[in-house]
């Protein structure tokens, strides 16, 4: 059952990789396609303004990916000299921090798009978005990641009390890089 959640969240984190891959090379064409035309006299207008829109949106969309795949930054020097049940512990004690923060964040990012939405503000630019749709966008990758966080950590609970040690380090634990070289 653990294992059959976890391969779906990954599923799911993929998709939403996939997704973020596919806006960022959208995003790439817009500017070079812009650039391109400027040398004719000619821009689209507001491709600034939306590769700082996707750049957020990739980025609260892509913490849930980078930590689905264990590609977040961690310091396992300690780790690495500790027995599997230490291991563990740095483990457990990392994604529940990882996973505060995220909560955090979400929360406190509510109130940003909740007073925009209250104003309707919209962006001083020639595009004048309204600025709830990038920062929804924005507030939604925060709130994904919050949950995938918390779920990690009742999973990795799960396993722990279950002695199931391999489990848990394949689902939160830090890689070295020279675990990976050999």
């Amino acid at each position: 059952m653990i294992a059959l959640l976890i391969a779906r969240l990954r599923r799911i984190n993929s998709l939403i990789g996939f997704i973020a891959g596919l806006v960022l090379v959208a995003c790439v064409i817009l500017i070079l396609a812009d650039i391109i035309l400027r040398e004719a006299g000619i821009s689209f207008g507001g491709a600034e303004e939306i590769s700082g829109y996707v750049m957020a949106g990739v980025a609260s969309w892509g913490m849930s990916y980078a930590l689905g795949e264990l590609a977040h930054v961690r310091i396992d020097l300690i780790r690495l000299r500790l027995q599997q049940r230490g291991r563990a512990l740095l483990d457990l004690i990392a994604i529940v921090a990882l996973a505060a923060t995220a909560v955090v964040i979400a929360v406190q990012s509510w109130p940003v798009l909740a007073k925009t939405i209250e104003r309707g503000s919209s962006a001083n630019t020639v595009l004048a978005t309204p600025l709830w749709i990038p920062q929804s966008i924005w507030l939604s990758g925060w709130i994904w990641f919050a949950v995938f966080s918390c779920v990690l950590v009742i999973l990795t609970l799960a396993l722990l009390v279950k002695g199931r040690f391999d489990e848990a380090d394949a689902l939160v634990g830090a890689r070295s890089e020279v675990e990976l070289e050999s």
